[in-house]
């Protein structure tokens, strides 16, 4: 009796399981995260931050006397406390008002050329080729860690001496000054991760430095130099130590303006508190106004 062997059918493939890729413990969080636990969070973060703000415009809206009888939070339960009579004093305040378009005269030079300066040096020390160049590069970063405390005595005297103390060209000039290293060594790390290739078909094209720097570098640069400015503009503005030393005491900033009415006149909350309120807007105001080309300097930044 012969056995006949039964043919064993072949076990058919099992398709192939992708083996997912292993993700980093940060991407993982944040996939897991990503849900509306986070956005709660992040809501309840930027409300708590600008709590304050809040609190500050809610002041400013009521009189003295409510606001040294019970805290901002009872406008909620009485809104008929709100009006508009410390601003309508803030305006008759020639002070006040005066040290606020101070304020604007001493920013916007002082941020405009910041910005300037700074992308013409950061271009410079990005794509062109002079004697010394990294060496100068480095001595620029070595000024990020020299404090404006160390300075204010040797500039003081300098600008007595040449008759720049006490006189709003004075502060744009210090600001100005301080505010080219931290410029220059942004603008030139951000200018350098440009292709090269770009500018070289560019040169071919014909165009020459000036050129080049306006129409190429520029616009591709605009979220960093508009993080630049962001930056400038704020320290500026909040700015009170070189305002304190250097502005004129006849017509101050507005953050020694405000200081010395505390000083004066310690009871003036009525005024006190609408011009801290409108100093503080005006940076709020820039801030979300480019607050798209911030974010978009931030994360270039990032990235590269």
């Amino acid at each position: 009796m012969t056995t006949v062997d039964r043919a064993v059918p072949a076990e058919r493939p099992r398709p192939a399981v992708p083996v997912r890729a292993r993700q980093p413990l940060t991407g993982r969080i944040a996939a897991r995260a990503g849900g509306g636990a986070l956005r709660i969070f992040l809501v309840l973060v930027a409300l708590f931050w600008l709590l304050p703000s809040v609190g500050l415009l809610l002041s400013s809206l009521r009189s003295p006397q409510q606001i040294a009888e019970s805290g901002w939070w009872r406008v909620l339960a009485e809104p008929a406390q709100l009006t508009w009579d410390n601003y309508s004093q803030l305006l008759s305040n020639g002070k006040v008002m005066g040290s606020l378009l101070t304020t604007a005269a001493i920013t916007v030079p002082a941020t405009v050329l910041v910005v300037v300066l700074g992308s013409l040096a950061g271009y410079a020390f990005a794509w062109l080729d002079f004697p010394g160049r990294d060496g100068w590069f480095l001595v620029v970063v070595g000024l990020l860690v020299v404090p404006v405390q160390v300075a204010l005595i040797p500039v003081a005297k300098l600008f007595g001496a040449v008759g720049l103390f006490e006189t709003t060209a004075g502060v744009i000039l210090f600001h100005t000054a301080f505010g080219l290293p931290f410029a220059v060594f942004l603008l030139r790390n951000f200018f350098a991760e440009i292709p090269r290739e770009l500018l070289e078909a560019a040169r071919l094209d014909g165009a020459g430095e000036l050129r080049l720097f306006t129409r190429v570098v520029l616009p591709l640069g605009g979220p960093a130099i508009a993080s630049l400015g962001i930056f400038q503009f704020l320290w500026v503005w909040n700015d009170m130590l070189v305002a304190l030393i250097f502005a004129d005491s006849g017509h101050p900033p507005i953050t020694v303006a405000l200081q010395q009415e505390v000083r004066q006149f310690g009871n003036n909350i009525d005024v006190l508190a609408p011009g801290a309120f409108l100093s503080m807007v005006v940076p709020l105001i820039v801030f979300f106004a480019f607050q798209r080309q911030f974010v978009s300097g931030v994360m270039a930044g990032a990235v590269k």
